[in-house]
């Protein structure tokens, strides 16, 4: 007899290779999550709510229990399916019932998602993939609860060549320095930029503040020869663009 097990399902459950028969799950358990992978294998994301795509999740990291009260007091407690993949792991373990396990498949879960969406925009003409940008801007920063400042670095044929985040902050606020930003700039080569920041009350209109800095910023590129595409500002479920409302000027 070989070894090694054969290839196992993506959805397997983790601990079926080594639990004796008698500590497995109950078989109405096991039926309610074959049922669940079938539809989700046979259907996609559509078929399922958000409640059973977190149980679908929560399969691999606890094989012997019923996760569907555990799916809905996530989504109870945070709000959606997004806002509980994204939930700081300090959050989510004061969840009853959520322990290192179950906040390590979350967060493998987010960081599989954030690199997809990078993986769509890293060396892409900006303008054909602005759609893709913007998805990978909410993806990576809608949910967060603090401020994050990022910054797109772009060659001379608009091309991202490098994705970096300047700054942390808090709720509502986030230091950011011009100078760093151009030094950034120049060491990278870059023609050009797109800053990007997200406001955790979901609201993305600019405050007095935002537009300063981003004022400051333009000024110190513009010294340099270096263009400021566009300044983003990420809310919960839209986004504001400095050029498209203006602030940047036509010159910019």
């Amino acid at each position: 007899m070989s070894h090694f097990a054969e290839s196992r399902s993506l959805f397997s459950d983790i601990d079926d290779v080594v639990v004796p028969a008698k500590a497995r799950a109950p078989s109405y358990l096991r039926d309610h999550r074959k049922r669940l992978r079938d539809r989700f294998l046979n259907g996609g994301a559509t078929a399922v709510p958000d409640y059973e795509l977190l149980e679908l999740i929560l399969f691999r990291a606890i094989s012997r229990q019923d996760v569907k009260p555990l799916a809905h007091l996530l989504i109870q407690t945070f709000g959606d399916f997004n806002r509980v993949v994204s939930a700081p792991v300090s959050q989510l373990t004061q969840v009853q019932g959520v322990g290192e396990s179950v906040a390590t498949e979350l967060k493998i879960v987010e960081a599989a998602a954030h690199r997809l969406a990078r993986a769509k925009v890293m060396q892409r003409h900006v303008v054909s993939s602005w759609d893709a940008l913007l998805n990978y801007c909410h993806t990576t920063m809608a949910h967060r609860d603090t401020e994050q400042f990022r910054i797109l670095f772009l060659d001379t044929k608009n091309t991202i060549i490098a994705d970096e985040e300047q700054a942390k902050g808090t709720l509502d606020h986030v230091p950011v320095y011009p100078r760093e930003v151009v030094k950034r700039a120049l060491e990278l080569n870059a023609a050009a930029l797109i800053l990007v920041h997200n406001h955790p009350s979901g609201d993305p209109t600019p405050s007095a503040a935002d537009i300063d800095m981003t004022a400051q910023i333009n000024r110190a590129a513009q010294a340099l020869g270096i263009t400021l595409h566009d300044h983003l500002i990420v809310g919960k479920s839209c986004e504001t663009s400095f050029r498209a409302q203006g602030y940047l000027g036509a010159d910019a």
